[in-house]
């Protein structure tokens, strides 16, 4: 089963700085530990949302806004896609993918199964 992982957080509670030298360390070892799993098919950080646009449909009319927005208070910073047994799997991966990240982060992952074709 292939899940989704989602990351949100707010920029304003983000380190400075970004990611910590040591952060990245120990998240390059968990994501080559998932990789050797066979668990983690793709995973990357996004730019922030200002640089990107939004495409809106209502009524049947589409409208384009490009960057930048207000500022959000929540925003998707980064994905992984799973490939696990099971839903607790995938969790207990987000799970481990997130305590790296200490006390300085505030950050949830949404995890999401991933609706297979038919």
């Amino acid at each position: 089963m292939r899940y989704m992982m989602l990351l949100r957080l707010d920029p304003a509670k983000a380190p400075a700085g970004g990611p910590s030298e040591e952060l990245m360390t120990e998240m390059g070892a968990l994501l080559e530990e998932m990789t050797k799993a066979g668990v983690l098919l793709d995973t990357a950080g996004l730019q922030p949302a200002g640089e990107g646009g939004v495409i809106r449909q209502a009524g049947g009319k589409q409208t384009v806004l490009d960057g930048p927005f207000t500022e959000a208070k929540e925003v998707i910073g980064g994905y992984a896609m799973f490939q696990t047994k099971s839903a607790e799997e995938a969790t207990q991966w987000a799970s481990r993918f997130l305590a790296i990240h200490g006390d300085e982060w505030e950050i949830t992952a949404e995890v999401r199964q991933v609706e297979e074709p038919a």
